[in-house]
């Protein structure tokens, strides 16, 4: 089944730990994204973000991207038996789906294994299913690690504590996340950079 909504233009209201809202002629709607913190410097500021619906028996969910290209990668990881909105989502919030991709055509399982919910069947299945077909994804994507830096002034306290709820949304363990925040900087950074470096550590 495809999806109803092609993208939403609204007013970025609020950002939580998987999900952003974007407000649309008044109506709030709940967009689940890879990683939200990536709109925290947009709140109030009109931003387009492409849709995806995810229909189920017990749920109907939209899922939010930055790119068009973003969400073709999410819907054809939902299309491999083993992986479900959460893994794919965790995919994409690592930020750099080229690198997924790479790792997809030369067969890296090891690379694929330290995703959230990806074990040595799963990824021997998207390697499978997906192995030549992502190749016009890769070159557009964008690659969110080399955005350019705003470092935020704020509570970085409270920035990481953040950050530390979206991984856990993500599904990364508690274990697996206090194993990588003592290797972040103490400097100030916004939620979504802490979320980028740690997921960077995460995945090494």
């Amino acid at each position: 089944m495809g999806s109803l909504y092609e993208y939403i233009k609204g007013i970025i209201d609020s950002v939580s730990p998987d999900y952003v809202v974007v407000d649309n002629g008044g109506i709030g709607y709940q967009l689940i994204t890879p990683n939200p913190y990536i709109f925290s410097k947009s709140i109030g500021e009109e931003r387009k973000i492409y849709t995806y619906q995810h229909v189920r028996e017990d749920m109907i969910a939209l899922y939010g991207f930055e790119a068009a290209e973003e969400r073709e990668l999410f819907k054809k990881l939902l299309n491999v038996s083993g992986i479900g909105p959460k893994g794919a989502l965790a995919i994409l919030a690592y930020g750099q789906p080229s690198q997924v991709v790479e790792a997809i055509e030369n067969e890296n399982e090891s690379f694929l294994v330290k995703f959230p919910g990806v074990g040595k069947k799963t990824a021997r299945q998207m390697i499978l299913d997906l192995k030549g077909k992502l190749l016009d994804i890769a070159p557009d994507m964008p690659n969110l690690f080399n955005q350019e830096k705003t470092i935020q002034k704020s509570a970085a306290s409270r920035n990481l504590e953040e950050a530390v709820l979206a991984l856990q949304a993500l599904g990364y363990s508690e274990k697996e996340i206090h194993k990588v925040v003592p290797q972040l900087p103490e400097e100030d950074l916004s939620t979504d950079e802490y979320i980028k470096l740690a997921l960077k550590a995460m995945v090494k």
